[in-house]
């Protein structure tokens, strides 16, 4: 089989976009992260402010900061899986907190916070893309390493398919939601 027809060089091609769309992705939980500190800093000043939501945040950046995020992570299902399941934990951190804050008239006021925040939700979109493209991506490379006669170079050349994202709380969001019109 001449290495023209057996797909070898949508291989190449695949992987490489795959490596781009995971790195901006890494690149937009990068900047979620550097706002993060910023957030933490002003919210503190808020006297009477919850430590334990702010303390959940820094420990989920924590967290996720620590996964070494690596072009090979994608290749190990375990590692990818342990990094999502940070980045999850690090937004649900991130939602509470921006819950909590509502509370908080001096948060609301401060501008310097509403900037912060909107890059905060700038940028949450900005990973909502990333990884969009990143599952796109992967989503062909998959389809070319399992259909045939390319399975058989994806054989032969060790291509295995590559671990996407995943939802958290499938089970959670496949239920329908509990609907009470009683009285209160």
């Amino acid at each position: 089989m001449p290495l023209t027809g057996c797909g070898y060089n949508d291989f190449q091609r695949l992987d490489e976009a795959t490596k781009a769309s995971w790195s901006e992705v890494l690149n937009q939980y990068q900047r979620r992260a550097d706002l993060i500190p910023n957030i933490v800093a002003t919210v503190k000043g808020e006297a009477n402010f919850e430590q334990e939501t702010l303390t959940k945040v820094i420990e989920a950046r924590a967290k996720a900061t620590s996964i070494q995020a690596t072009p090979e992570l994608i290749n190990d299902p375990e590692a990818f899986n342990k990094f999502q399941q940070a980045q999850g934990e690090l937004s649900g951190a991130l939602s509470r907190l921006l819950v909590v804050t509502e509370n908080y008239p001096n948060l609301k006021a401060n501008q310097g916070f509403q900037d912060l925040r909107i890059q905060l939700e700038g940028t949450e979109n900005r990973i909502t893309v990333a990884r969009n493209r990143y599952i796109e991506s992967v989503q062909s490379y998959n389809v070319l390493a399992r259909s045939f006669p390319t399975n058989l170079t994806a054989m032969v050349f060790s291509y295995k398919p590559k671990a996407s994202f995943t939802v958290q709380n499938e089970a959670q969001i496949s239920a329908p939601p509990t609907v009470d019109f009683g009285k209160k």
